[in-house]
């Protein structure tokens, strides 16, 4: 099912390419994990003087920082977790949260509960109730909890500007999808158990604009099979802009304004959950769990085809951590802590480093190094080349799961239990 709202809001298109003022969305400002600040903390650990602020914050969410100005957003939830597909037991209902923290002292400057429920969903004991990451603009944070809501709020009064609590979808082990924003429209990715569908909402107003079912054959009639946590990009390409969507068998391209689809580009696997990349004429899809794991499609093209993808390789992609694209490089950290540099035109491995551990938070890019994040709080930095080279590990306790964030000069950073800013001493070269 497709349909489109009889009123459509203006909108003015033309791709804006954002500079690192703000990181304000999932993997920043332009969503692939890079930044172009300089100066950033390379040595540090627990008591190091590199870190300028730590604060506990309480609960169970994944979704990653996201910073305004002064503000840094995030969402937060119970520590609870509804892991079995049984209705638990609740002394009280589960509270979907939204918390700000000032920058410069980490001090709380809002703790808004937004929605809350007594019945909540299967969610698998990985994910968490509020693993969606925020999206920022000037004055306004749009929090997504999935199925349970989504709002809209004034960031300076934390008030509510508008919700929406009617977008249906059995996300069965949680929610995962970020929301996006682009030509003033607001859109969310369901793909649960039950239904799978994008949505383009009036970012003012809230107001539906367009809805468009995935409207594939999934080759199966079990949903856990058609599930994914994808956070789609926009791109220009011959002058042509695309709503880039990866999920389980497949990946579409849509028209942003419409929602209608321009091509699908099926390469099988479920549960796809890291954001696309662009670059060199091809978009970079991990499909999680599949046959192909990591494909190259050209974005060219109509309609329903595997043509259009140029490449294809297995060898050790993530299935969460996002990877890291710098010209005709592919950087990625897999699940299991595989580090790997692949040609981005033909999928050719150049090198392999092989640390070990659990990363699922998404690695950062700035002024010539690779950070990434491990759950148990291991912290490798090593230099974006053709030839390994590493130039720290660092520890934090506790682990991540969210990826990280850069304001300035600082490192802003959620682990399991706390959020520190860590900057690069005074005194270090």
């Amino acid at each position: 099912m497709r349909y489109t709202a009889l009123a459509l809001v203006t909108l003015s298109w033309g791709l804006a390419f954002a500079d690192d003022e703000n990181w304000n969305q999932f993997r920043g400002p332009r969503g692939d994990g890079t930044s172009n600040a300089t100066g950033l903390p390379i040595t540090f650990g627990e008591g190091s003087p590199e870190i300028v602020w730590k604060v506990p914050l309480p609960g169970r969410a994944w979704s990653s920082p996201v910073i305004w100005g002064k503000q840094i957003w995030m969402t937060n939830a119970p520590e609870i977790q509804n892991t079995t597909p049984e209705k638990p037991k609740l002394d009280a209902p589960i509270v979907f949260s939204a918390v700000c923290l000032d920058l410069d002292t980490g001090k709380t400057i809002h703790d808004l509960k937004l929605f809350e429920t007594d019945s909540p969903q299967f969610t698998h004991a990985t994910n968490s109730y509020g693993s969606p990451t925020p999206y920022l603009e000037e004055g306004r944070a749009y929090i997504h909890f999935g199925a349970y809501g989504t709002a809209c709020l004034d960031t300076k009064t934390g008030k509510t500007i508008w919700e929406r609590r009617d977008l249906k979808c059995d996300h069965f082990r949680g929610p995962g999808s970020s929301p996006v924003i682009y030509g003033g429209l607001l859109y969310l990715t369901f793909d649960g158990f039950d239904f799978q569908y994008i949505t383009a909402l009036d970012k003012l107003t809230g107001k539906d604009v367009w809805r468009t079912d995935r409207n594939i054959d999934y080759g199966t009639t079990d949903g856990d099979a058609k599930k994914a946590y994808s956070t789609p990009i926009l791109i220009e390409s011959e002058g042509r802009e695309l709503l880039i969507s990866p999920f389980a068998k497949a990946t579409i391209a849509y028209n942003p304004k419409t929602g209608e689809p321009i091509w699908t580009a099926f390469h099988g696997g479920m549960n796809a959950a890291c954001r696309p990349l662009f670059g060199n004429g091809l978009l970079y899809v991990t499909t999680a769990d599949g046959p192909n794991l990591l494909v190259a499609i050209s974005p060219k093209g109509q309609g329903t085809t595997t043509e259009n993808i140029v490449w294809k390789t297995n060898k050790a992609p993530p299935k969460r951590p996002s990877p890291i694209l710098l010209g005709d490089l592919l950087f990625m950290m897999n699940d299991g802590g595989i580090a790997t540099c692949i040609d981005a035109k033909t999928g050719k491995e150049i090198w392999t480093k092989r640390y070990g551990g659990d990363y699922w938070a998404s690695p950062l890019y700035a002024d010539g190094l690779i950070y990434c994040f491990s759950q148990s709080g291991t912290i490798p930095v090593f230099k974006a080349g053709r030839e390994f080279e590493e130039v720290a590990e660092n520890h934090l306790d506790s682990g991540f799961v969210a990826s990280p964030a850069v304001a300035g000069r600082s490192l802003v950073l959620r682990s399991k239990t706390h959020v520190y800013r860590i900057e690069r001493s005074p005194s270090a070269k």
